[in-house]
C-alpha cells in the first residue's frame, strides 16, 4: 500500500469505499487532463431509456491490457491498447493501492448537463466483489450514493480534481451512484474508472 498525505474511509453500511484527495497533484492532475482530453479515441454511443434511444450524455472510451470486451447498458466496447498516460496513471494506481486493474473505462463529462444515471458497477465480466478505482480529473462533481434495498440511505461526496475513490468488497451489490447534472456553469471533467476484467 503507497503513502497518501489524506485517506477518507465513508464507512457507509454494506460497502468498503474509500477517498483519497490527493492520488496525483493538481499540477499533474492538469497535465493528464489535457494529454487526454486530446488524445483518447471519445465516442459517443446511444442509449435506450424506457423504449426511446438518446446520446449518451458524455464521451466514453475503453482501454485495457487486453481484447476482453465490456457490456454496460446494452452497449458492448471494444478496448484499445493502454497509452502512455493512461499506463502511467495505472502504474502508480497499482503501486499505491496494491491491486493490478486490466481495464479502464474513461468518461468525459462536457458540461454540467453531462451526466451518468443511477447504477451499479455489477457487470457479470466483472467478478463477484468488483474492484473499482476511479480517478477525476478536471472539474470537480458531487458524486451520489443511494443504498439499494434501504431507501433512505443516501451519501453524496464532492470528486476532487486529482482525486481517487476506491470502491471494493459488496459495494456493488447494495449501493448504486450517479454523476448528475448541474445547472451550474462548470468545466469538463475527466473521470477514469479502472477495473479487473479477466
Amino acid at each position: 500500500m503507497g503513502l497518501f498525505q489524506e485517506k477518507i474511509s465513508l464507512g457507509l453500511p454494506n460497502s468498503d469505499i474509500t477517498y483519497f484527495p490527493d492520488f496525483l497533484s493538481p499540477i499533474k492532475a492538469q497535465t493528464y487532463f489535457k494529454a487526454l482530453k486530446n488524445n483518447v479515441a471519445w465516442q459517443q454511443d446511444d442509449i435506450k431509456v424506457f423504449g426511446k434511444t438518446y446520446a449518451q450524455p458524455r464521451l466514453t472510451a475503453l482501454y485495457a491490457n487486453n481484447k476482453k470486451a465490456y457490456t454496460y447498458s446494452n452497449i458492448t466496447m471494444h478496448p484499445h491498447m493502454f497509452s502512455g498516460e493512461l499506463l502511467e496513471i495505472k502504474q502508480k494506481l497499482e503501486r499505491d493501492v496494491g491491486i493490478v486493474f486490466t481495464t479502464c473505462l474513461v468518461n468525459r463529462y462536457r458540461d454540467g448537463k453531462d451526466s451518468n444515471g443511477w447504477h451499479a458497477d455489477d457487470e457479470k465480466e466483472l467478478g463477484q466483489n468488483p474492484i473499482i478505482a476511479s480517478v477525476s480529473l478536471g472539474e470537480q462533481r458531487y458524486f451520489h450514493l443511494r443504498h439499494k434495498e434501504d431507501k433512505a440511505l443516501k451519501h453524496k461526496i464532492l470528486l476532487e480534481n486529482g482525486s481517487l475513490l476506491l470502491m471494493k468488497g459488496e459495494t456493488q451489490h447494495f449501493w448504486q451512484h450517479q454523476i448528475p447534472k448541474t445547472a451550474k456553469k462548470i468545466g469538463e471533467r475527466i473521470n477514469l474508472t479502472f477495473r479487473i476484467i479477466k
